[in-house]
């Protein structure tokens, strides 16, 4: 009974961090769009983005900073579902894990620069004359290509998709979870792929760019998770077709008497 308890208020915490984590997560990036023009203000010079950022006032660097930890909400549910799913011992869904993990805590380097790097350079560029500015600028652009374009946005989306394809692939197998579910990953990971090719063309001049690639992806993919979460929540631990965690199994088969309880209500100890 009390390890029922206890995986039924794991599922409960993963699925609603799940949950969670993806509506706040939209909630501060459609702030941050509506005060900022984001996305698209990563992709202009120095010369609009960093005055358009000090236009914007402490408010802006705490929306950056509130994007920032509402995504990383997702790193707590991430590690989670292999237990939740029963499969703890499946070595393809733990290399997974690890890669979604990662994907989160690049992401959030990203945001964080907004608040800890870019503020500074803003000002400086603001403030300061011809030379500051220019220094400013180079220095904008440096960090932006690193910690934006290369490791939140490549690198941390690349491993974000390669999370959400991997466990589409395991639903869509094991029928952990129900297949739509596995089938939807898939496509929304697709979609999301394609906001690619518009990172590329910050480095290779002319690469192929999808404009909406980013806004579909990024919206399509949020929403699947959220979905994950309410599936999370809902299903019942151990349901048909969820695949028992060998982890935790012994070479030792225990036959219960007919008079235990193991044999009156089928849970195995």
């Amino acid at each position: 009974m009390t390890t029922a308890i206890t995986g039924s208020g794991l599922r409960r915490t993963t699925g609603s961090l799940f949950v969670l984590g993806a509506l706040a997560f939209g909630a501060a990036a459609t702030v941050l769009s509506a005060t900022f023009d984001w996305p698209d203000i990563l992709r202009e010079p120095a010369g609009v983005v960093l005055p358009a950022f000090v236009d914007g006032g402490t408010s802006l660097v705490w929306t950056w900073f509130a994007t920032a930890w509402t995504y990383a909400l997702l790193l707590v549910p991430i590690l989670l579902l292999p237990a939740v799913l029963g499969r703890r011992g499946d070595p393809v869904l733990r290399a997974a894990t690890y890669v979604g993990a990662t994907s989160v805590v690049l992401a959030l380097i990203g945001f964080l620069r907004w608040v800890f790097v870019v503020p500074p350079l803003a000002d400086s560029y603001v403030t300061g004359g011809a030379t500051e500015k220019a220094a400013a600028a180079a220095a904008w652009t440096a960090q932006h290509q690193f910690g934006g374009a290369l490791l939140g946005e490549h690198l941390g989306q690349l491993l974000a998709i390669g999370w959400s394809i991997t466990l589409s692939v395991i639903i869509l197998r094991s029928r952990v979870l129900p297949r739509w579910l596995g089938v939807a990953g898939l496509v929304v990971s697709v979609l999301y792929l394609t906001n690619q090719g518009d990172i590329l063309a910050t480095a290779v001049p002319g690469f192929p760019v999808w404009d909406l690639g980013g806004l579909i992806g990024s919206t399509t993919w949020g929403l699947w998770v959220a979905v994950l979460g309410v599936l999370v929540l809902v299903r019942a631990p151990h349901s048909a077709g969820a695949p028992i965690d060998e982890s935790s199994s012994t070479d030792e088969t225990v036959i219960p008497s007919p008079r235990s309880p193991a044999a009156a209500t089928g849970v195995r100890s």
